[in-house]
């Protein structure tokens, strides 16, 4: 068992005890979790867990669900640099239904046309979607990105203004992205970040448990919806 955890947090650092354990049950180890994480911690892989600020109570409004493929899509950008100091873009884009990572673009600059294209060669796999969610960033509400949604018949749910929760599926896929991509690694290079992005795109789609899915991968939710 110490060597199977070994190997498992080797690939996934920034995963915790559960993700682990999830993963070491759909691998077919049927170890209790308390044997586990006593060997989690002997390992000494424990992550730290930051202290919560105290924020003031609110409620917002709870993200809906869609009940189907391709019913909308989240997107948004972010930023990072290379080990030259090169500052960089990603263009991040999520299916809703199911939380899988459609695709991550990476570019010094992300024009809307850049992004319209880029769209364009996600739905020759997936289809294009009924609606996406966005902020109000420049790229998302020039007249370029505009004309694209409505050539294709694709509704604009933008959100509120300071309001990122309304915009929660992405953001917190951005916020995974950040820990176990952009802030784990130094780039070289751009098409170093792009390979690594897309190694781990592929983990988090189809191995990574998702609590939101009863545990399961993004691809493992969405055939079980599709063969009810």
């Amino acid at each position: 068992m110490c060597q199977y955890s070994v190997l498992s947090t080797d690939r996934h650092l920034r995963w915790g005890f559960p993700k682990c354990f999830n993963r070491i049950r759909k691998l077919g180890y049927k170890w209790n979790h308390k044997r586990v994480y006593r060997v989690y911690c002997q390992l000494k892989l424990n992550l730290r867990v930051k202290r919560k600020q105290h924020i003031p109570p609110r409620s917002p409004k709870k993200l809906s669900v869609p009940s189907k493929q391709g019913e909308c899509w989240s997107m948004d950008f972010m930023s990072d640099s290379s080990r030259n100091q090169r500052r960089f873009r990603t263009f991040n884009v999520i299916n809703d239904f199911n939380r899988e990572a459609l695709g991550i673009d990476i570019a010094v600059s992300l024009p809307a046309g850049r992004i319209t294209r880029y769209l364009d060669k996600l739905a020759e796999y997936h289809g294009y979607p009924l609606k996406i969610r966005v902020d109000n960033k420049p790229g998302f509400t020039g007249k370029t990105f505009i004309d694209w949604a409505k050539s294709h018949g694709i509704t604009i749910d933008y959100i509120q203004a300071g309001s990122p929760y309304q915009n929660g599926y992405i953001e917190r896929f951005n916020r995974t992205y950040r820990t176990e991509v952009l802030d784990l690694y130094l780039f070289n290079n751009l098409e170093q970040a792009r390979k690594v992005t897309e190694e781990w795109l592929t983990i988090y789609n189809t191995e990574r448990p998702h609590e939101a899915l009863n545990n399961m991968t993004p691809i493992e939710y969405k055939t079980l919806k599709q063969a009810a």
